[in-house]
């Protein structure tokens, strides 16, 4: 069970991860979104839900950056951060939103006939 401290830490996590990743020039990242941050009950990694408008290659090409820039974000994490250590990041892509939008295209196709109590 996750402790108040650790959920405050994730919260903070991906808050300063969004503001870091806008700030970065490489262009294969374009619009990307934190979703969401989990960090491990030992705090050593942090696995970090990002959400890109690319799709196919883009979106390979854009966490392949991310992940290059791991290093980068967790020394800016470690200055803005109040904690002894620092987690290892690791940047996921988050296909919530493409899935759901899926599901969204197969209700509309199914038709009012598909929507049976």
């Amino acid at each position: 069970m996750a402790t108040t401290r650790h959920l405050r830490l994730q919260e903070r996590i991906m808050q300063e991860t969004a503001l870091i990743l806008r700030d970065l020039k490489d262009p294969r990242i374009g619009m990307c979104s934190v979703v969401r941050a989990e960090v491990s009950p030992d705090g050593e990694f942090a696995r970090i839900y990002v959400s890109t408008l690319a799709t196919g290659d883009a979106a390979e090409a854009a966490m392949k950056a991310l992940r290059r820039a791991s290093g980068f974000v967790r020394s800016r994490l470690g200055e803005v951060l109040s904690t002894r250590k620092v987690p290892e990041i690791r940047f996921k892509l988050d296909e919530s939103l493409r899935n759901g939008q899926r599901i969204d295209e197969i209700l509309r196709d199914l038709g009012p006939e598909g929507m049976r109590p």
